[in-house]
């Protein structure tokens, strides 16, 4: 079983997220902070682990990076994804072997997580109008 992160751990596994997505879509610093509408400084910090952003901060970013915000939410532990998991909650063997795979970069992999976890939401929404 995986331990529960501390915020500290959340707030820096956040930062490095978007640090991991800025760079993926080929952004600067500086670009991502324009286009957030926020200071150089301040993404540096959230990207460090050293600011916890708002909520608020979080959709502007979300927005420049063009990823849901939803995503940010679960991965800097404000919200739980729509089907139960939590970023620090044990993966499944799917989330697990998509994670294993050597031949992915980490933002092909967080895609694929991100469509397979759209998909898991979807298909039990279905159930449920059933």
């Amino acid at each position: 079983m995986t331990p529960l992160k501390s915020p500290q751990d959340a707030v820096r596994t956040l930062g490095e997220f978007i640090r991991e997505q800025r760079s993926g879509s080929q952004i600067s610093l500086r670009q991502l902070a324009k286009q957030a509408g926020i200071s150089n400084p301040y993404l540096s910090q959230i990207e460090r682990g050293l600011r916890k952003p708002s909520a608020e901060i979080l959709q502007q970013i979300a927005k420049a990076l063009r990823i849901s915000a939803e995503t940010l939410y679960v991965h800097a532990g404000l919200l739980e994804s729509t089907d139960g998991v939590r970023t620090d909650a044990a993966p499944g063997p799917t989330a697990s072997a998509i994670e294993a795979d050597e031949y992915l970069t980490e933002r092909q992999k967080q895609i694929l997580l991100e469509i397979y976890h759209s998909f898991r939401r979807e298909n039990s929404a279905g159930n449920t109008q059933d």
